[in-house]
């Protein structure tokens, strides 16, 4: 017998060759899997990069410092600066508006008081009207207000300030006794002007105003009506719908008056706004006239607004808190955002927010003598005013509204009754209050993929069950790749058929729907039994492992009988209207588009994929251990539970977790087969809003930068890290599933 030569030319090539090909393989699977971590691991930072400023507090840097313009006029009862923060604007205490450079403190023009009388009493209507009274010991307000004209002379930008007198230059009558406290309320519709004395005297005056249809002229008809004399009132309020005046006294109680039948204003209620022995410092509305806000001298800022009780009626209700250690000398609101600042006997500054209940800022700024402070319009900017002067200061607050307990615990929004979970982020309005909370989102995406699962977990795995170990190979070969090929259906195909086909198809055939869930298993197994008894020279007809082919046909049938019957059912069990009985009778809310549509549609979109590791995992099963099982007397039935399932359990696992992973991430039929609402309600007849379909739908329209841009980076890195931990979970389980039947 010749002997073999395994040092020959050609073998040492081939060699040569493989083992080059398996370094090369080597190298080349290693690239890749580095290269997708490092990918994923890039995703992840890129998520982190855009989300971390959220979370950053703000920064505040002094821009300028100047001693007081036109200090002869006196101190400040109001300051401001237009839009761009180039030209301020104070009210002296002799009633002089002065407008300056805010760079310098230059002036830029000085209005003289319109009046020889003194200013009492100042009131702004909102910083964003920019319309101020004036009130005087004569019982009389000036209305002015206060624009600004933009030209581009020579191409340079130059803004020019001016004073109006929207309700003429001559002050309107408002109250009959020296006015020493001052409130304004202005629409398109009225004019309402609450005044009071030192004593506490106290009228409101109503200008209703007509405008002529042919000259455009205005009208204005008066009526006033006294109130009550408060002791010890220091400050006074009208809400900004005009329909409730506050009185607050310096020890905090608070005196509503409901002014909607001016003829007959009656007192409301008596809040107490303190607690202890602390004192009134301000009462001011946060924008959007909502909200008061209440400072008092132990350096803390109550936020109030009304709240509809059981009987319907608006009651002014606490809502939360922030505090200093020392006591407050002003504070100030931004133009369009729910933030404020605070100033303490102390110099110290600080900003909140009111919606996230959050410190941004706190910072001392001057020394004992600061008096006021002041937003610019855009927030970027503080003016403050102290002995030696005003310092203007650059403020750095992109994001105050979003904090941890905003995005993930209840918040107590304007106008809602109590704290909840809430997505808005956008409105019609500037006073719109975002809404970032998360957890609507998350719950949205856990219920509709627990749904989702809810359909396709049992389809796919008795399937993949009966496909791998009880058909016939051949048909098994037609079926499998037929399942497999509905993986290729694009998603935004099913979400279309599922909402503008099955959404309406299932509302109108509820009870078919429900009908079918029973009708179906018990018509199998009728079918089944009825084909038991059956003579076996039938039964032989059909090949084994054919006999789900006859299931097809039966399955149509009750499928079909089921619709048909469904306005029977309505009408002899539900009144004609299942709709209307779940509604009104078992009190659940019914939206077309709901939680039960998302099941069937993403159900059937996730099948293929459990279905086709599941059946892969089950048919890789050793022969051998279901051929020793049965030889050891097990049935079918027995090997598959005992010996079959156990060894395929951790491909079985893995398929679930796949599907789930792919449910969690689906956007397209969630987009369209919903309602789109995030709302927090698991009933299956409710929509839903999902992290990945808000994402597909938000981010096109977001401000690149914004908190809104930002937020919507924080859902993704959410859904990312959903996903991230429920693969590992599905790995962690299937290398112990692994290790416990891998003996078998």
């Amino acid at each position: 017998m010749p002997e073999l030569d395994f040092d020959t030319p050609a073998l040492k090539r081939h060699r040569k060759v493989r083992a080059l090909k398996d370094r090369s393989a080597t190298v080349g699977i290693a690239i890749g899997g580095c290269s997708v971590i490092l990918a994923v691991l890039l995703i992840c930072f890129y998520l982190l990069y855009e989300v971390a400023p959220l979370f950053t507090g703000a920064n505040i840097e002094k821009e300028s410092s100047y001693a007081l313009p036109a200090t002869e006029s006196g101190p400040s009862l109001y300051i401001t600066a237009e839009e761009q923060s180039e030209v301020g604007m104070r009210v002296a205490q002799n009633g002089d508006i002065i407008f300056f450079a805010v760079a310098d403190g230059a002036i830029i023009k000085q209005v003289k008081n319109p009046r020889a009388e003194k200013v009492t009493a100042l009131a702004v209507e909102s910083d964003v009207s920019h319309l101020l009274a004036l009130g005087y010991e004569d019982g009389k307000v000036l209305l002015v207000k206060h624009a600004y004209k933009i030209t581009y002379p020579d191409g340079v930008r130059k803004i020019t300030p001016q004073v109006e007198y929207p309700y003429g230059e001559e002050a309107v009558d408002a109250a009959n006794f020296p006015i020493t406290k001052l409130s304004v309320r202005d629409s398109e519709e009225k004019l309402t002007i609450a005044s009071m004395s030192e004593g506490g005297r106290a009228s409101v005056t109503l200008f209703e105003k007509e405008e002529d249809f042919l000259s455009g002229e205005v009208t204005l008809s008066e009526s006033s009506a006294q109130l009550p004399t408060t002791q010890n009132a220091l400050t006074m309020l009208i809400s900004g719908d005009q329909r409730y005046l506050y009185i607050a006294t310096r020890s905090g109680t608070l005196y509503e008056y409901d002014l909607r039948n001016f003829n007959d204003v009656k007192f409301k209620a008596e809040i107490p706004l303190l607690d202890g022995d602390t004192q009134l410092v301000s009462m001011t509305y946060l924008v959007g006239k909502s909200s008061i806000m209440v400072a008092d001298s132990s350096g803390r800022v109550s936020q109030w607004f009304n709240v509809r009780g059981a009987d319907n009626e608006e009651v002014l209700t606490f809502i939360r808190d922030v505090k200093q250690p020392t006591g407050l000398t002003s504070i100030a609101m931004e133009h369009r955002r729910k933030g404020f600042a605070t100033l303490d006997k102390n110099g110290m500054v600080a900003i909140y927010n009111a919606t996230a209940s959050s410190q941004v800022l706190d910072e001392k700024l001057s020394d004992s003598s600061a008096r006021l402070i002041s937003f610019t319009p855009r927030a970027n900017g503080l003016l403050l005013e102290d002995q030696s002067g005003i310092s203007f200061f650059y403020v750095d607050n992109e994001h105050p509204e979003v904090s941890w307990s905003s995005i993930w615990g209840k918040v107590w929004y304007e106008g809602y009754q109590e704290p909840t979970y809430t997505w808005q982020s956008s409105a019609a309005n500037n006073d719109f209050e975002p809404k970032y909370s998360l957890m609507p989102l998350a719950f949205g995406t856990i219920k509709a993929a627990f749904y989702a699962m809810l359909m396709a977990v049992p389809l796919a795995i008795c399937g993949a069950i009966y496909t791998a170990y009880f058909m016939a190979p051949a048909l098994r070969r037609k079926i499998k790749p037929v399942i497999e090929l509905m993986e290729a259906l694009p998603t935004v195909i099913l979400g279309f058929l599922a909402g503008l086909f099955f959404a309406p198809f299932l509302e109108e055939n509820l009870a078919a729907a429900f009908s079918v869930l029973v009708v179906l298993p018990l018509g199998v197994l009728l079918f089944s039994f009825i084909w038991s008894r059956m003579p076996q020279q039938i039964r032989w007809l059909v090949p084994d492992g054919w006999q789900p082919m006859l299931l097809i046909p039966v399955i149509v049938f009750l499928g079909w009988m089921c619709v048909a019957l469904s306005p029977v059912i309505e009408l002899n069990f539900f009144d004609g209207n299942i709709r209307g009985w779940i509604t009104n009778d078992l009190g659940i809310t019914f939206d077309q588009r709901n939680a039960l549509v998302v099941g069937f549609a993403m159900g059937f979109a996730v099948i293929p994929t459990i279905f086709s590791i599941t059946e892969d995992a089950i048919f890789s099963v050793p022969k051998a251990l279901t051929q020793g099982s049965l030889a050891l007397g097990a049935t079918y039935w027995q090997t598959m539970v005992r010996v079959v399932l156990p060894t395929a359990s951790p491909g079985i696992f893995s398929a679930v977790m796949i599907g789930m992973g792919r449910a969690v991430g689906e956007t397209m039929i969630v987009l369209m087969a919903t309602g789109n609402t995030p709302i927090m309600d698991f009933n299956i007849f409710e929509g839903m809003r999902t992290l990945a379909a808000n994402l597909a739908v938000e981010v096109p329209e977001s401000e690149v930068g914004s908190s809104h841009y930002r937020i919507l980076f924080l859902a993704a890195f959410v859904l990312f890290v959903f996903t991230f931990v429920v693969n590992t979970i599905a790995e962690t389980v299937r290398q112990h599933l692994r290790k416990k039947y891998g003996s078998l």
